[in-house]
C-alpha cells in the first residue's frame, strides 16, 4: 500500500494447501499504524485469495501482538489450534478463517 510514492505498508499470501491460503507477512509503517491500514491490507488480500479459489485463510502470530490480534479477530477470524510448523510452539497463536461464506473457520 503507498501513500503517494512512498510504501506504507503490505502483506503476503502463500498456499497451503488446495483449498487454503496463509496469511504471511502484513506490516504498516509504524506513523501509519492505528488507522485502518492493516485491516484494509488484510480485507484486500483475502478477496485476492477468494478471486484464486481459496476457501479458507490460516495465519500464525503471537499473543503478544495485541493490536495484530485485535485486527484478525475484527476480521472474523477465529483461534485454532497450532497447525504445520507452529504445532509445538507454545508463544505462537494461530487463527482462520471461511473464506467463501465470510463465516469463521473451524480449525482442520
Amino acid at each position: 500500500m503507498y501513500e503517494g510514492k512512498r510504501v506504507i505498508g503490505g502483506g503476503a499470501i502463500r498456499r497451503y494447501d488446495d483449498e487454503t491460503i496463509e496469511l504471511k507477512r502484513v506490516f504498516v509503517h509504524t506513523e501509519y499504524q492505528g488507522r485502518g491500514i492493516g485491516s484494509r491490507i488484510v480485507s484486500l488480500l483475502m478477496e485476492w485469495a477468494v478471486e484464486l479459489g481459496y476457501k479458507k485463510m490460516v495465519l500464525e502470530t503471537g499473543e503478544l501482538l495485541a493490536e495484530s490480534c485485535a485486527v484478525y479477530k475484527r476480521l472474523g477470524f477465529q483461534v485454532i489450534p497450532n497447525y504445520g510448523p507452529y504445532e509445538d510452539m507454545p508463544e505462537s497463536l494461530c487463527m482462520a478463517k471461511d473464506l467463501k461464506s465470510g463465516r469463521r473457520a473451524d480449525a482442520g
